[in-house]
């Protein structure tokens, strides 16, 4: 066993307004298999880049493990993957590299395969698996999951689940239940770590929440008690103030004293309760507000929506998938479900009228509105004004949903391009919500976004009549939302 300490550790990027963290310390176990949980914009990424040593910082990092950061960077594509395990793991037997491939269902033909004809799920799986093999390694692991389907991170996590000494950035909830055993979060104010998986720390985190809220609620109380205790004070002591004249000859300076007396007196009581306040205050830094966000949906003047008969699609002249009898009504919450590259997102970009290769029939009614999120948001360029404006949405209610989300306001001011991946999802998210619709139409809506937005959209989506197709691989999500399911 060995430890990394992270001792006052302060950051914030040059060109930023506030630290990403300030003066935090805390010791992680190279046995742990550790999870990494926070908002999207809290600095997860950016931790992994300080043990990697990519930026400079106050404070101590120190620690025997070599780290390393996936996802890994392949210069040379056109390699075969054989060559490319050569290289990761240099001191790894074939037969260890095999073994490897076969707990993450990989095969010989993957290992002999020139790794760009790979997908991006079987590559991901293949660099883990070379990653592992080197000794006294630190797996930093940055969301892995994006581009792997239910199975596929079903398969992952049992590998993870036998190994130890890693990092694990997920948002994905029952991915993290299944491989972590610790819990690292960053929080508003500080960073904790706990025992046990994401399941066990949420049950912490929201008996944790309970508490601040009721404490809250005690300290607006101790407020207005404390206000009107010092008004009423105020009004006695001006009272006898004035006593002095009109009231035929007194002692004005007696009365004079003891008005300054009270007064002074109720300064002092308020200067201790406002000192206790703050000091309560601060305590009560982690408050996660997870607001109820809305949408507004249009009912449509038909029951039936969108209907395919013997609908096959084509990549590259290719037939990726066929067969499809498909209808979609008022109400449906559709999943589409099935390994990558099986035409998902395909049928989705022919529903909202992208240029895809198809034949058998697709009847969708030109009046039909439709609200799109696309899996990629590499597009996302300039202010967030400009956004608003080219896409002719309510700009007010636009920054309303992204404040909702936890899109801090200065980050409202950024340029789009800079943002998170997170954040910039969370720009496409706000932007369908904005829209009224009959149907709304999501590619894998909750990739990148942090737990506490994925909460949100679920209870939005099961809180609300709204039709929806939608790809997701977030199982727990799925199986919340999804009304029917076709698979493919």
């Amino acid at each position: 066993m060995s430890l990394i300490n992270i001792q006052n550790l302060t950051f914030a990027y040059d060109c930023g307004t506030q630290d990403i963290f300030k003066d935090v310390s805390f010791q992680i176990d190279t046995n742990w298999k550790l999870g990494l949980v926070g908002r999207n914009g809290r600095g997860k990424t950016t931790f992994l880049k300080l043990l990697m040593k990519e930026f400079e910082y106050q404070g101590t990092i120190s620690g025997t493990m070599q780290f390393t950061y996936f996802p890994y960077l392949i210069k040379e594509q056109n390699k075969l993957v054989c060559n490319i395990m050569e290289e990761l793991c240099p001191t790894a037997e074939e037969w260890e590299i095999l073994r490897e491939f076969s707990f993450l269902q990989l095969d010989y033909d993957n290992y002999q395969s020139t790794f760009s004809t790979l997908s991006n799920g079987e590559k991901t799986k293949i660099l883990l698996a070379g990653l592992f093999l080197n000794e006294n390694n630190y797996l930093l692991i940055d969301e892995p999951t994006n581009h792997l389907d239910s199975q596929g991170r079903k398969v992952l996590a049992n590998y993870l689940r036998k190994k130890k000494s890693f990092i694990l950035v997920s948002h994905d909830r029952y991915f993290l239940d299944m491989c972590t055993d610790h819990i690292l979060s960053i929080n508003k104010s500080n960073i904790e770590v706990q025992k046990g998986n994401f399941s066990s720390w949420f049950n912490n985190f929201n008996a944790t929440q309970a508490f601040e809220e009721a404490q809250n609620e005690q300290l607006k109380k101790e407020i207005a008690r404390l206000s009107k205790a010092t008004k009423r004070t105020s009004e006695w002591a001006d009272k006898v103030e004035s006593s002095k004249y009109g009231n035929g000859p007194v002692d004005r300076g007696f009365i004079g004293h003891k008005s300054a007396k009270m007064m002074k007196r109720a300064k002092a009581t308020e200067n201790r309760q406002l000192k206790s306040i703050e000091q309560k205050s601060e305590l009560l830094q982690n408050t996660e507000r997870m607001e109820e966000l809305k949408i507004t949906c249009l009912p449509y003047h038909n029951d039936k929506l969108i209907n395919t008969n013997n609908l096959k699609i084509f990549y590259d002249g290719n037939s990726i998938c066929e067969h499809i009898e498909l209808t979609i009504k008022q109400g449906d919450r559709l999943l589409l479900n099935g390994k990558n590259g099986c035409g998902k997102s395909s049928l989705l970009k022919l529903i909202v009228g992208e240029n895809i290769e198809y034949s058998g029939n697709i009847t969708i009614p030109n009046d039909l509105k439709i609200s799109y999120i696309p899996q990629n948001a590499d597009n996302l360029r300039g202010s967030l004004t400009n956004f608003s404006l080219e896409n002719n949405i309510d700009q007010a209610l636009f920054r309303a949903i992204l404040n909702k989300m936890g899109f801090d306001t200065k980050e409202q001011i950024e340029d789009i391009e800079k943002l998170s991946e997170g954040q910039k999802k969370k720009i496409l998210l706000a932007k369908s919500l904005s829209e009224k619709a009959h149907l709304y139409v999501w590619d894998e809506p909750l990739n990148y976004l942090d737990i506490f937005t994925r909460m949100q959209i679920e209870n939005l989506l099961k809180n609300t009549e709204l039709s929806i197709v939608f790809v997701e691989h977030d199982i727990a999500f799925g199986q919340k939302i999804a009304n029917k399911i076709y698979n493919f």
